[in-house]
């Protein structure tokens, strides 16, 4: 068994409050879910209006595979247009 965890450390730049924050993080998880089957939490700065980060897992048999799931979901967070990349980590184990 092979789990991938990647923090992402996001900024919401549109959000004028908490609320509007929350939002976009909800869509994007959402989003995360359902195309690539990961489990997917709001893990830090809760409290920051244009801040976030969230941390995503995947499990498979394969490390390749892995690895692959977790550089799709960056990919696909880093051409979101709600939100913007500001830093990632990547563990795979």
């Amino acid at each position: 068994m092979t789990v991938g965890a990647l923090k992402v450390e996001i900024l919401v730049p549109g959000a004028s409050s908490l609320k509007d924050k929350r939002r976009a993080v909800k869509s994007l998880k959402d989003r995360l879910r359902r195309r690539f089957n990961v489990s997917v939490a709001e893990v830090d700065h809760q409290d920051r209006w244009q801040r976030a980060a969230i941390g995503i897992a995947a499990v498979g048999t394969d490390g390749a595979f892995v690895s692959r799931v977790l550089d799709e979901v960056l990919g696909f967070i880093r051409r979101d247009a709600d939100v913007e990349l500001a830093g990632h980590e990547v563990e795979v184990f």
